[in-house]
């Protein structure tokens, strides 16, 4: 079964509105979420993977109720204190117990345009060679699950699973979410943009001629 936050084309939660290209925040702490997150992601004691899996983590009463950055900050917390960054009794006080040996190597205010122009890319050399071309037909996974951890991190949505498209741009070889996202290793493989028609995806789309890219690993295609 999905999570929580594997919502596309699910019927009852409104259209999508697009909002004013200059609404970033819609409160005064939002930013605040976001740079502490990236701060402490930059300690490195968890990888972007599992911190999405973090945030599908959540209860679904909680995720369903959150804000964006209140799901930001629940995931941020739980990943604190699952590895001995932060306690319980820390949190609870709101006062560190002592000071941090990990306050070595926190990001410091003159390095943050440095750290954030550098990025964290995902490209890899990898061992497995791709097996599809630009134009070839494929068929994703029946299931939109991680074959290895069950109620695992995934990057194949629900909505594409068992779809047929076709592959119109090769990536290169990227880190395997799947495996990433629960410290099993890189795992990295050839990774694809491939395209859907909204009529293979939906059962009723507004506009059935449209194309859905989604970038999607090797191994959740096969020959269609």
């Amino acid at each position: 079964m999905t999570r929580m936050h594997d919502m596309g084309g699910r019927f009852g939660d409104g259209p999508v509105i697009p909002e004013a290209e200059e609404v970033k925040f819609h409160a005064d702490w939002h930013p605040r979420a976001l740079a502490i997150t990236l701060a402490c992601g930059t300690l490195g004691l968890w990888n972007i993977d599992i911190s999405r899996h973090a945030r599908e983590c959540l209860k679904p009463t909680d995720y369903a109720r959150f804000v964006y950055y209140e799901k930001w900050i629940g995931a941020l917390v739980n990943m604190l204190v699952d590895t001995g960054a932060v306690s319980r009794a820390e949190l609870a006080s709101g006062q560190a117990d002592g000071v941090s040996p990990l306050s070595e190597i926190r990001l410091k205010a003159k390095d943050v345009a440095a750290v954030l122009a550098k990025g964290g890319p995902a490209t890899r050399p990898s061992k497995i060679a791709p097996y599809f071309a630009v134009g070839d037909r494929v068929l994703t996974r029946s299931l939109p699950e991680n074959v290895n951890v069950p109620g695992g991190h995934t990057r194949l949505p629900s909505y594409a699973a068992g779809v047929v498209g076709h592959v119109v741009r090769l990536h290169g070889s990227h880190v395997l979410p799947d495996s990433s996202a629960h410290r099993l290793g890189e795992a990295p493989e050839p990774l694809y943009a491939v395209a859907f028609a909204a009529r293979d995806l939906w059962a009723h789309p507004e506009h059935p001629g449209d194309e859905v890219i989604v970038d999607l690993w090797q191994s959740y295609l096969s020959v269609a």
